[in-house]
């Protein structure tokens, strides 16, 4: 054992870069909704990109370490400290036996990442270690921690030096009036001209009903639809559809009033239509967002969101090299 959870936090489990291959059969990726956070965050301790690692949403834990240990945190701008002192995130840390982690109130942002050297040891459920707690699968007994949880941690594969850092202009994190960019299609048609100006014209906020499964938006102008001979089981409101597939970053409109972005948790398919689909560049900074938050939707063409796609691993690439 090297971590015993003193508290837990809002909402934090054991999630690393998810169980891709599944989705086809109602198991959703899964694993950190900001991807280069928690990739960074292992490097900094020696990790592979990809092991298992805490990620906390706008209250952080506190945990006892009973052995010592190299860890970083990052992510969202929450103050972090070791035994009360605080220290710098996104920077390689000691932490001895005994010592407790913990952090101050969220100051931008939503998630942070913990990561341990080593990784955190919980059981592989169909190729990765990631919690999905609507399914009750993977991470540790596949839910949310909870006060008196013990987690134990593999053996560290790289040492590094306490003190390593990823230099500020590397990191990325939200703006004061985010925008999305998102790919127009799937069910464009079945709205109006005037309801998809709309829907890029308005600004929208993030709803309170905004986690892993999907980010829910208000505040612009309801869509209007065009008249349709409802097609059989689709039903009467004219956001439905036959059900299909539902794509991550994926922009369902319920009743054309409040779009929803799916996410690592999202269900697979269903009966809503879908406006469009959030670019996968995008799709990291929507993990970071909170609740009242201001946000724009922009229209792309495929070749910009490819474009940003090839910026965002170059960025990704920036970091890796730091190491």
């Amino acid at each position: 054992m090297a971590l015993e959870i003193l508290k837990p936090g809002l909402a934090t489990t054991v999630q690393d870069l998810g169980r891709p291959g599944y989705y086809h059969l109602g198991i959703p990726l899964s694993g950190g909704m900001d991807r280069l956070a928690l990739a960074a965050a292992n490097l900094l301790v020696g990790n592979d990109e990809g092991d298992a690692v805490l990620e906390a949403v706008f209250l952080g834990p506190e945990i006892r370490f009973t052995t010592d240990a190299v860890i970083a945190v990052t992510g969202a701008d929450m103050p972090l400290k070791i035994d009360g002192v605080e220290l710098s995130t996104w920077t390689t840390l000691a932490i001895k036996a005994d010592q407790v982690l913990s952090f101050g109130f969220l100051k931008a942002g939503a998630r942070i990442y913990i990561a341990v050297a080593g990784g955190i040891d919980v059981p592989v459920v169909l190729g990765s270690r990631s919690t999905y707690p609507l399914g009750a699968l993977g991470g540790h007994q596949g839910r949310t921690l909870k006060a008196g949880d013990a987690l134990a941690t593999l053996p560290p594969k790289r040492a590094m030096a306490p003190g390593s850092t990823i230099a500020p202009e590397r990191r990325r994190g939200p703006g004061t009036s985010p925008v999305l960019r998102v790919l127009p299609g799937l069910y464009w048609h079945r709205i109006t001209a005037e309801a998809g100006n709309g829907f890029f014209d308005d600004t929208w906020k993030v709803a309170p009903e905004a986690d892993r499964i999907g980010y829910r938006f208000r505040g612009g102008r309801p869509l209007e639809f065009v008249p349709r001979e409802p097609p059989f089981g689709a039903g009467s409101d004219p956001s439905n559809i036959v059900d299909s597939c539902y794509p991550y970053g994926s922009i369902q409109v319920p009743g054309g009033t409040e779009p929803i972005v799916l996410h690592r948790d999202a269900v697979s398919g269903g009966g809503y239509f879908m406006i469009g689909t959030v670019i996968s560049a995008d799709m990291d900074l929507i993990g970071q967002l909170q609740p009242n938050q201001k946000v724009r939707f922009v229209k792309v063409t495929m070749d910009e969101a490819l474009a940003a796609r090839k910026d965002a691993q170059a960025t990704a690439a920036r970091i890796r090299a730091s190491f």
